[in-house]
């Protein structure tokens, strides 16, 4: 088999693999050194960096051959696949060529667990070794560190990215149990701990010593699989929760189950891929990062899951009321995050502009204000929008009618950066 043949293979085999950013690295050019992070071929992905800027990946498997037999996963050991499995020496040789030529800017890799987690993590190190000492490959590179490999392999491997993600995938552990034996929580746990602490140890050797080395500069993330399993939106957002809160994640990405294959555990081949759902989870996640917002405020144990037609943030206005109207001029940072139709932009505009005077319902939309949401929750200088009349019902007419979907049948994957205002 050629290395064309494998690309073509292993790439498609990562596809389904959404916990894929370049967000949060900082490595400047060196001299003697190729590429850097601050800056299509079959496997490029693109992604976006903290500054907003649009990046091409290399997304490929090591392997897709694995002992493991998650009963969702293509590359299950059960299953009848191709197979394939680069070299290091290949594979590193392919991600330069594909840099020279200009195809990508970075490398996202995966693998199948192949032997066994250590011995798979153990090529993956060969592969970003030869890149980073062979070829001098000073760009970004995002691993997978796989659950149950060695802390000495899992250290050698953050010490060559810039970021890692250990999947945890299903929500719980009985989905675990049921649907990906092979794999434990206590496995999944321990590197996100392992990685949490080391990163945070990294960060205090550099303000001790300039030159120390970094690991996993751009930090960690994980994805989450939504609609393999019974597992409530109100679950996995706890769970999210949780992840941000104990073990200082980046990013935790949703993927909406894709049934690629047949079994009497899961849904069915024709069930739709719960993509709006997905993309209801990112807007929530999206809350909880940069609006101050808990999980339990969004969703609770009389409320499990997200109403689809309404954003979550228009549907935890909706059930709290009586919070408001607020009024522009008066409110702070805080309560301005929570009226819909306000965004992070918008609310440092109205704390800007209201200290040279009074706002005004008619000059709200000049500074960022989504008017066709906000207007039925503040005032400007004590007055609403003109001609705001509204019962709850309505009201949640006009929210949903505002949200405009897109039909289910007619959706692709959304965007993982879609955020609400």
């Amino acid at each position: 088999m050629d290395v064309l043949e494998k690309l073509t293979i292993l790439t498609d085999a990562a596809k389904y693999d959404a916990a894929c950013t370049s967000s949060g690295g900082a490595r400047t050019a060196k001299k003697d050194m190729i590429g850097n992070t601050s800056t299509s071929m079959a496997g490029c992905c693109h992604t976006f960096s903290a500054d907003g800027r649009c990046v091409t990946l290399l997304k490929v498997l090591m392997t897709n051959r694995c002992v493991y037999d998650c009963k969702y996963c293509v590359n299950r050991r059960s299953n009848e696949a191709k197979r394939a499995a680069f070299t290091p020496e290949e594979l590193a040789d392919l991600t330069i060529n594909f840099y020279r030529r200009n195809y990508i800017e970075g490398l996202f890799l995966s693998s199948g667990v192949y032997r066994s987690p250590d011995y798979t993590t153990e090529l993956m190190i060969r592969t970003l070794r030869l890149l980073r000492e062979g070829w001098r490959f000073n760009g970004y590179i995002h691993a997978k560190a796989i659950p149950g490999t060695s802390p000495e392999l899992v250290e050698q491997l953050g010490f060559l990215a810039d970021r890692l993600s250990v999947n945890i995938e299903l929500p719980s552990e009985a989905g675990l149990k049921t649907l990906a034996p092979d794999k434990t929580k206590g496995a999944i746990l321990a590197p996100m701990r392992q990685i949490q602490t080391r990163n945070r140890q990294s960060r205090e050797e550099l303000v001790k010593y300039r030159h120390a080395p970094r690991f996993a500069p751009a930090g960690q993330s994980t994805q989450l699989i939504v609609g393999a399993t019974a597992d409530s939106d109100f679950h996995i957002l706890r769970l999210t929760q949780a992840l941000y809160d104990r073990y200082s994640l980046k990013r935790v990405f949703y993927s909406a189950y894709v049934p690629v294959t047949e079994h009497a555990l899961l849904p069915a081949r024709d069930v739709k891929p719960p993509l709006l759902r997905e993309h209801r989870l990112y807007q929530a996640d999206w809350l909880l990062r940069f609006y101050g917002f808990r999980a339990d405020e969004l969703l609770d144990e009389a409320h499990r899951d997200f109403d689809t037609r309404v954003d979550p943030k228009c549907s935890w206005a909706l059930a709290h009321l009586e919070q408001f109207p607020i009024e522009v001029n008066r409110a702070d940072y805080e309560s301005l995050l929570r009226v819909p139709g306000i965004g992070l932009t918008s609310a440092r505009r109205i704390l800007s502009a209201r200290r040279t005077g009074p706002l005004h319902v008619d000059s709200l939309k000049k500074l960022g204000v989504v008017m066709k949401r906000a207007q039925y929750f503040l005032t400007a200088s004590g007055q609403m929008a003109e001609g705001v009349r509204f019962t709850p019902d309505s009201l949640f007419r006009a929210l949903a009618a505002a949200e405009k979907p897109l039909p289910l049948e007619a959706m692709e994957q959304l965007s993982l950066f879609d955020a609400p205002a």
